[in-house]
């Protein structure tokens, strides 16, 4: 019989092998989320996000635009425990004239989100930012 985690949203984490529950599930899953291209994983090529496609390119208006779109719209379809409530872009303009950007991602978690039930609700922050093409996530 398969055994069922005492706390919802348990996983392990990647780095340590350890058991990872809560916010830090969150924002590991986010990140697999992020760094897994559409079509990527073999038995689920609807699985990923956008997000990797944008890096690397000129930090223009349009460019913004679309990875704040990517960004909610990954975070909509993939992880029902947080949901967008606002995006902030952050890093100085030299950053910003070489491709380096960040974003604050305000949101509201929802501890048991991934079972339907949204009673319980945390306000929560989370910044994606890149750096030499590398996309990285901090809580």
């Amino acid at each position: 019989m398969a055994q069922v985690s005492p706390f919802p949203g348990t996983g392990i984490n990647r780095a340590t092998g350890q058991v990872l529950t809560g916010w830090p599930h969150v924002v590991q899953s986010l990140q697999v989320i992020f760094t897994t291209q559409f079509g990527e994983r073999v038995m689920r090529r609807w699985f990923g996000s956008a997000v990797l496609a944008l890096l690397g390119r000129n930090m223009t208006n349009a460019t913004i635009l679309r990875f704040w779109s990517a960004i909610c719209m990954t975070i909509d379809l993939w992880e029902p425990r947080f949901r967008v409530t606002k995006i902030t872009p952050y890093g100085s303009a030299m950053n910003l004239r070489i491709g380096k950007i960040g974003f604050a991602i305000t949101g509201v978690y929802y501890p048991r989100g991934h079972l339907g039930d949204y009673s319980v609700s945390v306000s929560n922050t989370l910044f994606v930012g890149t750096d030499a093409g590398i996309l990285s996530l901090i809580a």
